[in-house]
């Protein structure tokens, strides 16, 4: 099941005032919901926001979308700091474990005969290199004549 958190609207006509839930994404906007996180009520002056931050930081957890607006509204309250610090950290224990696990071997150093030289990185800057072949002249073969460009009006 996907799991959203978003929006339910509650109050009178012309009177808005939100309850920030958990539903199921196929439901309607006011349809049945999971759990109620919160509420929000923006016609208070500041806005009035209201939130479960450790119910929040569940459901995050256990995969559920936030909406623009919710994430907005997670992320005053600091539940979006709370839920991104809690993965941070979890994965750095899971990373420090797995490397503690596996046996370090040094990685190979590369070879340089596996680095490519090419005129645009410069990596070839010495006299004699320059002296052989000319940047604008293509090389010639075997005393060959210059190589024919083809010519735009003959058929192919």
């Amino acid at each position: 099941m996907a799991v959203r958190l978003r929006l339910k609207r509650t109050g009178k006509k012309k009177q808005p005032s939100y309850r920030v839930v958990a539903v199921d994404s196929r439901k309607p906007r006011d349809g049945r919901v999971l759990e109620i996180i919160g509420t929000y009520d923006p016609r208070q002056e500041p806005s009035a926001i209201s939130i479960a931050n450790e119910r929040a930081v569940h459901w995050l957890s256990h995969g559920a979308q936030p909406s623009d607006t919710v994430s907005k509204l997670l992320t005053i309250s600091g539940a979006w700091d709370e839920f991104r610090t809690q993965g941070s950290s979890g994965s750095a224990d899971s990373n420090a474990e797995a490397a503690q696990a596996a046996p370090s071997e040094p990685a190979p150093a590369p070879t340089p005969d596996l680095v490519l030289d090419t005129p645009e990185t410069g990596a070839d800057d010495s006299p004699e290199a320059s002296a052989e072949v000319p940047a604008d002249e293509p090389a010639l073969q075997n005393g060959a004549s210059e190589p024919k460009s083809p010519d735009p009006g003959e058929a192919q």
